[in-house]
Formats: structure tokens, sequence, C-alpha cells
């Protein structure tokens, strides 16, 4: 017997990368990362078939990742990032007499601090 487990898709000899479970009762479909061993109510599947997985109408697919993959950052996340490079590159704004301005009304106060997280608190509230 190989020590590789196999796709279970009928005519398919690649190797199993991915998981698939049911819950029934919640109507879902779980596939995660190649379970340890193998589970007779389970389907092991490779890259292709995990990829293209699909459940019946009404079902929910959850696809869970193993963390080992790199995340890719979407559009938001690298927007975010510019957005904070920006504000920290900014000169601090300059009052009348040269001093820096104290913080505007419109402003949130800050209430705590813990390492680089703040707190913040509207100033409406």
């Amino acid at each position: 017997m190989s020590p590789v487990r196999r796709c279970s898709r009928t005519a398919c000899g690649r190797p199993a990368v991915a998981t698939l479970t049911y819950v029934y009762a919640d109507s879902t479909a779980v596939l995660g990362p190649l379970a340890t061993y193998a589970e007779p109510h389970c389907y092991d599947l490779c890259a292709e078939h995990s990829e293209r997985l699909t459940a019946p109408r009404g079902w929910e697919v959850v696809r869970l990742s193993d963390g080992s993959a790199p995340a890719h950052p979407s559009g938001d996340d690298l927007e975010a990032l510019a957005n904070a490079v920006r504000e920290a590159a900014r000169p601090p704004e300059r009052g009348p007499e040269g001093g820096e301005r104290g913080p505007r009304s419109a402003d949130p106060v800050e209430v705590a601090r813990r390492g680089h997280l703040r707190v913040l608190r509207s100033p409406d509230s």
C-alpha cells in the first residue's frame, strides 16, 4: 500500500492535499487541510478537485486554511498601509504661534494606550 493518500474522486490518482467533511445538520461542506489519518466518512481531494469544489443548492462551503500558505494582501490592506505611511510622513501642523496645534474639536480623544495600540473615544460621546 502506498504511503501517499490519493484523491477520493473516481479515476483521479493525484495525491490528496485537502479533506472534505459534511455537516448534514447544518447543510455545510467543510474543506480543510489534509487530515492526519484517513477517516471513513471524509473524502481526500487533490488540489484541482478541492479548488473546483461546489456544494448543492442551499448548502454552504467552508474553506479552512492550514496557515502554511502565505496570505495575499487585498487591495484594501495595501491602501490602508499606504494611507498610514502618508500620515506618518506628513509634517505636524503648526499653529499661529509657531508651535504645534492641539487636537481639533472633531478629532477622536485618546483614552488609553497599550504598546502600539491606542483606544480612541469620539469627542461626540
